[in-house]
C-alpha cells in the first residue's frame, strides 16, 4: 500500500492544519531545494532533500517546468528555469527602492573598497535586495536574492533591532543605531550594518558593508559605521522619513 503523504486526497485537500494546498506546498519545497553553492541536482538529490518520493517529484516538476520554475537539463539533472529571475525583479520594483539605495550602495563601496547590500526582512529570513561588490579580486561576494538566518550577522541584529516586535536582547543596537559582526555567518567575514526607515519610523531594511576579517579590522567598524549612517540618512530623508536619530548617531561616532 502506498502511504505517500500527497496522493489523492492530500493532493487536492485546502486548509488543514497549516492551510494552503498540499500540491502547491510540495513543489514549493522542490525549489526550495536548490542552492547557490550547487548549479543542478538530480532527481535522487531532490528527493533526499524533500523528502517527497521520486514520482511525487516528477509529477510535479513537469508542471514547474512548464512554467518556467525549473528546466531539465541535457545530462537528466535538474536546474533552476528563468521564471524566478522575472519574479525577482518584480519584486524588487514593487519595494521602489532601487532609485534610492542601489546609488548610495555604489557610492558606499567605491568609498570603503567592500561590498555594500541592502537587507530587508521578509518571512523570518533576511534577504538580500540589493548588492554592489569592489572591483578588486579579494571580496565579500553575495548574491541578490539570498536568504540567511536573522539570528546572525550585522544585518540580522538590525533587523530583529528595529522590528516591530523589537527584540529586547538588542537593546545597545536600538541605541546607538549601529550593529556589527565578526564571523558569524561565515568566519572569515565582518559586517556593519544600519537602518532606513520610512515614513511613520517604518523600516525599509539594513544598510549593510562587509568585507574580509583580515582588512575589515576592528580598528575600522567605527568608519565603517559613520559611512553607513551618513548614507542611510540620506536614503531615510529620500523615502520621507525622519533622519533626525541617525544623524545624532553619526554626531557620536564623530563628535
Amino acid at each position: 500500500m502506498n502511504t505517500e503523504t500527497d496522493a489523492n486526497f492530500s493532493n487536492q485537500s485546502i486548509g488543514g492544519e497549516g492551510g494552503g494546498v498540499a500540491a502547491v506546498d510540495r513543489a514549493f519545497s522542490i525549489l526550495a531545494a536548490f542552492q547557490v553553492e550547487q548549479e543542478s541536482l538530480t532527481l535522487a538529490e531532490l528527493a533526499r532533500r524533500t523528502g517527497l518520493y521520486k514520482s511525487t517529484i516528477l509529477r510535479l516538476i513537469a508542471s514547474l517546468e512548464k512554467a518556467g520554475f525549473v528546466r531539465r537539463l541535457s545530462d537528466g539533472n535538474y536546474s533552476v528555469g528563468p521564471e524566478p529571475l522575472r519574479l525577482s525583479q518584480l519584486y524588487q520594483a514593487s519595494f521602489r527602492l532601487r532609485d534610492v539605495i542601489h546609488p548610495l550602495l555604489e557610492s558606499i563601496t567605491e568609498e570603503s573598497g567592500e561590498t555594500s547590500s541592502f537587507y530587508v526582512l521578509e518571512n523570518g529570513s533576511r534577504v538580500v535586495l540589493f548588492r554592489v561588490e569592489p572591483k578588486r579580486a579579494v571580496r565579500v561576494s553575495v548574491l541578490e536574492g539570498a536568504r540567511f538566518p536573522l539570528h546572525a550577522g550585522a544585518s540580522g541584529k538590525i533587523l530583529r533591532a528595529f522590528s516591530r516586535q523589537g527584540d529586547p536582547m538588542l537593546t545597545d543596537v536600538r541605541e546607538r543605531f549601529w550593529a556589527s559582526s565578526f564571523g558569524e555567518r561565515d568566519p572569515e567575514t565582518t559586517a556593519v550594518s544600519v537602518p532606513v526607515f520610512a515614513m511613520n519610523y517604518e523600516l525599509k531594511g539594513a544598510l549593510t558593508l562587509s568585507g574580509p576579517s583580515d582588512r575589515l579590522l576592528q580598528d575600522h567598524i567605527a568608519n565603517a559605521a559613520s559611512i553607513l549612517l551618513r548614507n542611510a540618512a540620506i536614503a531615510t530623508s529620500s523615502l520621507g522619513g525622519n533622519n533626525m536619530e541617525l544623524r545624532e548617531a553619526l554626531k557620536k561616532l564623530n563628535p
